[in-house]
């Protein structure tokens, strides 16, 4: 059997054992899909009437927003897991196994880029049922789908290494706290020229913010802007470098 096969098939089955685990741990399954529909009812149905966001309904403006929210929240789970897997000795017995390395690791990214899709979908489908529209065609929804998925992709990586990192399960936990945080610091809610100096630049210029307006724009029909589109490119691309080397040093050092 050729060690691409091999590499394959273990990765599937850390797949279906990161899998399992989720479905044992109701909390990660809240915290990743439940929790950000209730931020989303919160933000459209208690705060929308106040927020100016240029004309149209608020959810409109919303919903892409809450769409990468949605993919941070899942987030934090992955690393304790990751940081278990570490701390509990399963990597010496997967040795013994003769289970691939990168296995473990694909294994933990797969796991939560799919969760965090899963979430992404719960989210666009609550959102319409609250009355998000859209004029995007077939083409516009692919390339959100793609999008969601390269930054799902890059978070996953970056928290695999951080949970990898980690020295106590708490740490592993705070770890995601800061992806947490920075899409009530972009335009995810309004946009950032509404904002007050030092707080716009810092929208302005932070990663996720460039991801919303790509991911706004593709949603709700219109083409979005050229800068826009590199930085989520660039900032996805260098995330996911910055995260796979990262992790893949840490683990090689600690297993």
């Amino acid at each position: 059997m050729s060690t691409i096969s091999t590499s394959l098939g273990d990765s599937a089955i850390m797949l279906r054992r990161n899998f399992k685990h989720q479905g044992r741990n109701p909390s990660a399954v809240f915290q990743a899909v439940l929790l950000p529909i209730v931020i989303m009812g919160m933000f459209v149905l208690v705060f929308g009437g106040a927020f100016d966001v240029g004309g149209g309904k608020y959810i409109d403006y919303a919903v892409p927003g809450l769409t990468v929210m949605a993919i941070t929240y899942g987030l934090g789970p992955t690393a304790m897991s990751v940081h278990g897997d570490m701390a509990k000795g399963i990597i010496n017995r997967f040795k013994v196994m003769d289970v691939s390395r990168g296995a473990v690791l694909t294994g933990h990214v797969v796991a939560t880029t799919m969760r965090c899709l899963l979430a992404c979908v719960a989210i666009v489908g609550v959102g319409f049922a609250m009355g998000f529209r859209s004029d995007a065609g077939v083409l516009g929804w692919l390339g959100a789908f793609g999008m969601v998925a390269l930054i799902s992709f890059a978070a996953s990586w970056l928290t695999v290494a951080m949970g990898l990192a980690a020295k106590t399960p708490e740490s592993a936990g705070m770890g995601s706290v800061p992806l947490n945080i920075l899409p009530f610091l972009s335009s995810a809610f309004v946009p950032a020229d509404s904002m007050g100096d030092g707080v716009r630049q810092f929208a302005e210029y932070q990663p996720f913010t460039p991801m919303i307006e790509t991911l706004r724009g593709l949603m709700t029909g219109h083409t979005p802007s050229t800068g826009h589109v590199i930085g989520a490119f660039a900032w996805s691309i260098g995330l996911t470098a910055l995260g796979y080397v990262w992790a893949v040093s840490t683990f090689k050092k600690r297993a």
